[in-house]
């Protein structure tokens, strides 16, 4: 049998990688109560499709049950998570 040539497969590049800080679109809690915003998170896992990330407090999925282990997976191309923006020195805490 003849050996087939074939090109490198591809290298696949990721925007996240283990370790990361990032925001997450997703249903949390905040003061108590259950609100929907950006939630700051660490990314805990990359593949080739699927990004997870981790959080300190309560996360819930879109039909409302909570999720026991903080993390939520969501696809790499995905408008719900991003690199965090940066805070203004206006944000920041003052020393003192």
């Amino acid at each position: 049998m003849s050996s087939v040539p074939f090109m490198k497969p591809p290298e696949f590049e990721f925007e996240f990688q283990v370790g990361d800080p990032v925001e997450v679109f997703c249903d949390h809690e905040k003061g108590g109560e259950r609100i929907r915003g950006w939630l700051r998170g660490i990314v805990v896992q990359v593949d080739p499709k699927m990004v997870a990330v981790q959080f300190r407090s309560n996360v819930f999925l879109t039909d409302g049950w909570m999720v026991p282990d903080h993390i939520l997976w969501y696809p790499q191309n995905s408008q719900h998570i991003r690199i965090p923006a940066k805070k203004s020195k206006s944000e920041l805490p003052k020393a003192g």
